[in-house]
């Protein structure tokens, strides 16, 4: 089925008589969109060696020819051979006297879940905001939001890998010491709430590092909280619920992990922290690393986070909310959710840490 994409408005054709363009602009223009759109399909590539387990196989294996790798996977030996010849020509692979090679370095990055510089899921994202493209352009000419109940079922699982090796590499030796006494209070046991939970993997770093902590997490996805469920295996609790609903029971430390700028009212969802929290308590907001101007994201970060942002975050947050105008969308920066915390009620805020991808913004009652 060929799909049609109408346009939103009606317009003329560009006329550029009237203005003579840089030939040498156009052309170098055009090559960089070209090159951009090379790399696209050589992602989409990557994300089929990602479903296939292709790194992993490649892991470890040294140089191998298309037939080696077919005897080692059970694919077929003719898509495999175009397949390495891509990867090779995105530089994901090197290439020599007819063998393809995954050196350890770049397996560190593509083919281990665990590995601190584990990239593969953001394959995964990319695939669905394009698969969503569609309903999107239409909430483009209505203005209407797109619940995560709407998107591509891999987007929950889709943005937990990207996430993970951020919070594995950051969250227990350098984020929680950053905060005010959070790291003494979990320790001696503090009553833990995480908003917005998700699939629980911040959830549960947290309880593996602090045992004697009771740490629970609230997500309103009942299938997320029921994969989270199934991992903590106990070691923490997890519950449907919203940023406005759960128990208001003076806890010593919440957490909203990548999860405020997601909510169609995050002034509601911060004046209602600020009531739960306990008086000596902390609120920790993890978001996106974005700086307060605009012209000061515009890099390769930047475009991953805006791209998403209009795919996924903007879209899940107006599906949400009664009035645009709260919507952060993931870019907001540490001032615009500082304003949106003072006014919430907290005395106290500050950013305590940041890393190329994520701002850690503390508030205190």
């Amino acid at each position: 089925m060929t799909e049609t994409l109408d346009r939103a408005v009606t317009v003329d054709e560009p006329v550029l008589a009237d203005v003579t363009p840089d030939e040498q602009a156009v052309i170098a223009f055009a090559e960089k969109v070209g090159v951009d759109q090379a790399i696209t399909y050589g992602v989409a590539m990557a994300y089929v060696g990602d479903r296939l387990g292709l790194w992993a196989a490649l892991a470890g294996a040294g140089p191998v020819t298309s037939d080696e790798l077919a005897g080692r996977t059970g694919l077929a030996e003719r898509y495999l051979r175009e397949w390495l010849a891509s990867q090779a020509a995105a530089g994901y692979l090197e290439y020599a006297d007819g063998r393809f090679t995954l050196t350890l370095e770049r397996a560190a990055v593509l083919a281990v879940p665990g590995s601190p510089a584990s990239v593969a899921g953001g394959f995964e994202l990319a695939a669905t905001v394009w698969a969503i493209t569609p309903l999107l352009a239409d909430a483009f000419r209505t203005g209407r939001g797109i619940s995560w109940a709407e998107q591509d079922p891999r987007l929950a699982g889709a943005v937990d890998r990207v996430f993970h090796p951020n919070y594995l590499t950051y969250l227990v030796d350098e984020w929680l010491p950053a905060l005010d006494g959070v790291v003494a209070k979990l320790a001696a046991g503090a009553r833990v709430l995480d908003v917005g939970a998700g699939l629980g993997t911040a959830t549960l770093m947290i309880a593996d590092a602090f045992p004697d902590a009771s740490v629970h997490g609230v997500d309103p996805l009942e299938d997320s909280v029921r994969e989270a469920t199934a991992r903590a295996g106990g070691r923490a609790t997890f519950t449907v619920g919203t940023a406005t609903d759960y128990p208001l029971d003076g806890w010593d430390v919440l957490f909203f992990f990548d999860a405020l700028h997601d909510m169609g009212d995050p002034s509601a969802a911060a004046r209602y922290a600020r009531r739960a929290v306990a008086d000596d308590g902390t609120v920790v907001f993890v978001e996106p690393a974005a700086a307060d101007r605009l012209e000061d994201n515009l890099h390769p970060v930047g475009l991953a986070y805006y791209a998403t942002s209009t795919a996924l975050c903007v879209p899940g947050a107006l599906s949400q909310a009664h009035d645009h105008a709260h919507v952060l969308g993931n870019q907001a920066g540490t001032a615009r959710i500082a304003d949106v915390l003072t006014h919430a009620g907290f005395s106290s805020v500050r950013e305590a840490a940041r890393t190329p991808f994520h701002v850690v913004i503390e508030a205190r009652p």
